[in-house]
């Protein structure tokens, strides 16, 4: 095993058994919901965004597998603080990550090597779709 699978690892447990920002927001201006059917994950995002289209917090609620929530959590400390259209572009430099392409994504980068494992990425994915949704204006999004 390298260095990079061993902080992998590390950083998906870590994250799993400590989530960030878990949670129901009770005053979210936008939430979506993100269901994969295949592995039964599931998660609400939720984020509390400014009247100039920043977003002040972000969380996540719900269940699955150590990736999904590693990956939500982490997502939502990279939120704070961004514009919807930042959040937007963040989401397609993480799917293309989560793809095999490279991007300089900081901590995220620890998801790089998740292309390896095809049935995982969308694991990784599924908050990420979540959050598009919401600041795409709609309220459910899926792996299928």
């Amino acid at each position: 095993m390298n260095i990079s699978d061993e902080l992998y690892q590390q950083t998906i447990l870590e994250y799993n058994r400590s989530p960030r920002n878990f949670g129901k927001m009770e005053h979210a201006t936008h939430a979506a919901h993100g269901l994969n059917p295949l592995c039964g994950d599931d998660y609400w995002v939720y984020l509390n965004v400014d009247d100039s289209g920043v977003i002040q917090e972000a969380s996540f609620d719900g269940h699955g597998c150590a990736i999904s929530k590693a990956s939500a959590s982490m997502m939502t400390m990279e939120l704070k603080g961004k514009t919807l259209d930042e959040a937007r572009r963040l989401f397609h430099d993480f799917h293309d990550l989560a793809s095999g392409k490279e991007h300089p994504l900081g901590k995220l980068n620890v998801f790089s090597g998740v292309w390896k494992f095809p049935e995982r990425v969308k694991c990784a994915l599924l908050a990420w779709r979540a959050m598009e949704s919401t600041v795409s204006g709609r309220e459910t999004a899926s792996t299928e």
